[in-house]
C-alpha cells in the first residue's frame, strides 16, 4: 500500500504542472466564468480546470494500472462526462441535453460494466431485493451525486475540497474493507484534486467548471457505489454520510423549490454556501466551515462502520438533528420553516 500511495502522489505533481497550462489555454479560448447576481467573484475567472484533474488522473491510472472488471466502463463513462462538461463550459448547453448525456454515462457503467446495487441485508435479518429497480436505483444514484457535486461548486475551492475529503474517506473505508481497486482509484483521484486545489483555493486562479464537477461527481458516485454495494443497510448508508454535504444541499434545494413553488431546475442563491455568506461569514470562512462539516460527516461514516446497530441509529439521529438545526438557523428552506425550533419552544412552555 505504501508503494501505491507514493506512486499515486505523482498525480499531485502532474496536477500542479498541468493546471497552469490549462489556465493559459482557457484564457485563449475565452473559457471564463463571468460574474452575475448568483456568483461571488467580481472578475472573470478561467474555467476548464477539470481538464487538469482528468489528465493527471488518467496518467496516474496508467502508472498504477488498477485491475477491475468495471475499469474500462468507468473510464469511458468518466471521459464522456468530461467531454460534456468541456462543451458546457464553452457553449452553455441546455439542461435537457446535459441530463441525457449524464444518463448515458451512467448507463455505460450499469449496462456495459455491470455495476448495480442488487440488494441490501437488513440489520435484524432478512434481505431487500431490488430486482428490476436495481438498474433505476443505480442510474439515479450516479446522476444524482454527479449533479450534487456540481451544485456545491459555487465558491473558490469548495467543490474540490469537499470532493477531496470524500475521496480520502472512500480510500480509508476501501482499505478497511479490502477493496484494493476502489482504494487505488480513489487515492489517485484524491491526489489529482489536491494538486488542482493549490490554484483553486481562495482567491482562485481557475475554476474546475462543469468539466471538473461532472467528472468528480461521476467518479465519486461510482467509487462509493462500488465500495459499498450489496451490503447491510447500515453500510449502505455509509456513502450517504461520506457525501453528506452535497446530498443534503441538493435535497434541501429540492424541498425549498417545492415549498416555495419554484421550478426544480431553476437556479437560486439559497444553497448552503450562499446562506453562510449572507449569515456574515467571509468567503474563506464559509469554505473552511463546509470543509469541517464534510469532515464531520466522513468521521460519522467511519464510526458508522465500526459501531453496533443501535450505535449507528444514534449517530444517524444526531446527524439529522444537527442538519435540521443548520437548516432552520440559516433559513435554507424559508424563514417560516422551523419545526425543530417550534418543537423545542413547545417543550419549554410545558
Amino acid at each position: 500500500m505504501v508503494k501505491i500511495v507514493l506512486l499515486a502522489f505523482i498525480s499531485t505533481l502532474l496536477s500542479l504542472f498541468i493546471t497552469p497550462i490549462v489556465i493559459k489555454y482557457a484564457k485563449k479560448l475565452n473559457a471564463t466564468d463571468k460574474p452575475n447576481h448568483r456568483k461571488v467573484h467580481t472578475d472573470p475567472v478561467p474555467t476548464l480546470g477539470g481538464l487538469a484533474i482528468y489528465m493527471s488522473f488518467l496518467i496516474g491510472l496508467v502508472i498504477l494500472q488498477p485491475v477491475s472488471e468495471y475499469h474500462l466502463s468507468i473510464v469511458v463513462g468518466a471521459s464522456l462526462m468530461v467531454g460534456l462538461g468541456f462543451l458546457d463550459d464553452i457553449f452553455d448547453l441546455s439542461a435537457k441535453l446535459k441530463f441525457i448525456v449524464q444518463i448515458s454515462a451512467a448507463c455505460i457503467v450499469v449496462f456495459w460494466g455491470g455495476l448495480q446495487v442488487e440488494f441490501i441485508n437488513l440489520p435484524f435479518g432478512g434481505q431487500i431485493e431490488f430486482g428490476i429497480l436495481s438498474t433505476i436505483i443505480t442510474i439515479f444514484w450516479i446522476v444524482g451525486i454527479t449533479n450534487a457535486i456540481n451544485f456545491i461548486d459555487g465558491l473558490d475551492g469548495l467543490a474540490a475540497g469537499v470532493s477531496s475529503i470524500a475521496l480520502f474517506t472512500i480510500t480509508v473505508m476501501a482499505v478497511m474493507m479490502g477493496h484494493l481497486y476502489v482504494a487505488t482509484v480513489a487515492l489517485v483521484l484524491f491526489f489529482s484534486v489536491l494538486g488542482f486545489l493549490r490554484y483553486n483555493f481562495f482567491p482562485a486562479k481557475i475554476f474546475m467548471g462543469d468539466t471538473g464537477a461532472l467528472f468528480l461527481g461521476f467518479m465519486i458516485s461510482v467509487l462509493a457505489l462500488l465500495g459499498f454495494k450489496n451490503v447491510t443497510i447500515i453500510s449502505f448508508i455509509i456513502p450517504i454520510f461520506i457525501l453528506g454535504v452535497p446530498i443534503s444541499d441538493t435535497l434541501i434545494a429540492m424541498v425549498r423549490r417545492y415549498i416555495n413553488k419554484q421550478p426544480m431546475s431553476s437556479p437560486d442563491s439559497s444553497h448552503l454556501h450562499h446562506s453562510l455568506v449572507k449569515f456574515g461569514m467571509t468567503h474563506k470562512q464559509t469554505v473552511l466551515f463546509i470543509y469541517a462539516l464534510s469532515a464531520m460527516f466522513s468521521l460519522a461514516a467511519i464510526l458508522f462502520s465500526m459501531t453496533t446497530v443501535w450505535g449507528s441509529i444514534l449517530i444517524f439521529t444526531v446527524a439529522l438533528v444537527t442538519l435540521q438545526a443548520l437548516i432552520e438557523n440559516l433559513e435554507l428552506i424559508n424563514s417560516d420553516y422551523k419545526p425543530l425550533t417550534n418543537l423545542l419552544k413547545g417543550f419549554r412552555q410545558k
